[in-house]
């Protein structure tokens, strides 16, 4: 018993981390059968083409763009943020739900799915701003690193089972039931959010108009000389990602001809990348330095991407075995940037502007994303499928270019938090 206690993470032993993670990598698995379900649904049933999975893909991260910054004002001054997270994890089970449901009763319009994508977006943007402040409430400043490489280590699991799981249940049950996953799996995330005791920070008045305070959170984040090539860094990244992954599904089911089953079965496998990514970037964290971490997982991240679009035109087993690669490369790279940079924007971002800076950061980098989509599918009808895969994946790595002469490239361990003025300035001290 004592041999095996120790085997355990020693954040897991305290109960109220404990209960937010085993919530949220509950939800996360129910997210990862969506994510290859969803799309599978879109273009083999209801037969979408590549703008109409640009914008399905775009509708579902407008909410981000539309609600991000009002969001993030919002929460700052509610007292209890996990009753909202509770309260949009129910409503996400509804909206999934009604997908299988509506299937039922006859073939749905591809419009049903646009609407039900908002929606479950919308809520996502609430609890996702959330989850920041309730966060910081069950690990302490020393622990971020740990709490947040635990936190992504479920989210690399959930990337391996996942999709191998939603595979599995497409072919033996269809698409749309398999959706059913994710419904029960934000259940589960309420059940141990139910749980969860730890007091929230306080919430201090900030003074200024509504408009003021919603410009509050850009003001912060693109004053501080940490926070804003963070912010332009990962933007970069995700806009041209979201241009990749609004045709991948398409252009490996249509393109490159590999099976739902097949394709979630390679893309859990390669993403036992992730897991490994998980265990190691803490490590390279120490090793290089937080901030050098955070430059290695943005260039090792897309540069795994280019293998997708290399597999045109090669056999089966070749075009399964560059699916691997290329999944297990991105699975590395991304846990190695998120860990880090997600622990050194945590340990940087006030509590009293935590809503605000975290809704700003959102409001850019996932206000992108259904740009990214979007520009995808237009430049996929009109360039082609491969060739935009091939030009978006080399912009990509632009977003390297913004930590030129920046201070992250110095930082060896956590940033101190910045200040931030009564008058709703930002006072850099790095």
């Amino acid at each position: 018993m004592n041999r095996a206690r120790r085997l355990v993470p020693p954040l897991l032993h305290e109960t109220q981390f404990r209960r937010f993670w085993l919530g949220q990598t509950i939800s996360v698995f129910g997210d990862n059968v969506t994510l290859l379900a969803l799309p599978i649904v879109a273009v083999l049933i209801l037969h979408a083409d590549p703008a109409q999975m640009g914008l399905l893909t775009a509708v579902g991260l407008l909410p981000h763009l539309l609600f991000s910054l009002p969001a993030g004002v919002w929460l700052d001054r509610v007292r209890n943020r996990r009753r909202l997270m509770i309260l949009c994890d129910l409503g996400r089970a509804a909206a999934i739900g009604a997908i299988p449901l509506a299937f039922l009763l006859g073939q749905p319009p591809l419009a049903l799915l646009f609407a039900i994508a908002f929606v479950v977006g919308s809520l996502s943007v609430v609890f996702d701003i959330s989850w920041n402040t309730l966060f910081v409430s069950v690990a302490k400043r020393e622990q971020y690193v740990e709490a947040t490489a635990l936190l992504n280590g479920s989210r690399s699991l959930a990337s391996v089972a996942g999709p191998a799981i939603a595979g599995i249940l497409i072919q033996l049950f269809s698409a749309p039931l398999a959706l059913l996953a994710d419904a029960v799996s934000y259940l589960g995330s309420v059940f141990f959010l139910r749980r969860i005791t730890a007091a929230e920070p306080p919430i201090e008045h900030e003074p200024g108009t509504i408009r003021q305070q919603l410009t509050s959170g850009l003001a912060f984040i693109f004053g501080d000389s940490i926070m804003r090539p963070t912010l332009l860094s990962a933007g970069t990244l995700n806009m041209f990602n979201f241009c990749f992954q609004a045709l991948f599904i398409l252009y490996a089911t249509v393109y490159l001809a590999v099976e739902p089953g097949l394709l979630g079965l390679a893309l859990g496998a390669g993403a036992v990348g992730g897991v490994i990514g998980a265990l190691i970037a803490s490590r390279v964290g120490r090793r290089l330095g937080i901030g050098r971490a955070y430059l290695v997982g943005l260039i090792v991240f897309p540069a795994s991407v280019i293998l997708i679009p290399l597999a045109g035109g090669l056999s089966p087993v070749l075009i399964i075995a560059f699916l691997f690669l290329s999944e297990f490369g991105q699975g590395i790279g991304v846990m190695i940037l998120d860990i880090n940079v997600g622990a050194m924007m945590q340990a940087r971002t006030p509590d009293r502007i935590r809503g605000r800076a975290m809704g700003a950061f959102r409001f850019i980098n996932m206000g992108i994303r259904p740009i990214g989509a979007t520009l995808g599918g237009v430049l996929g009808a009109t360039l082609g499928v491969r060739e935009t895969l091939f030009i978006v994946t080399f912009l990509q790595l632009a977003g390297v270019l913004w930590l030129y002469r920046s201070p992250i490239l110095k930082l060896q361990g956590m940033p101190e938090p910045a200040e931030w003025g009564d008058a709703g300035t930002g006072l850099e001290t790095a």
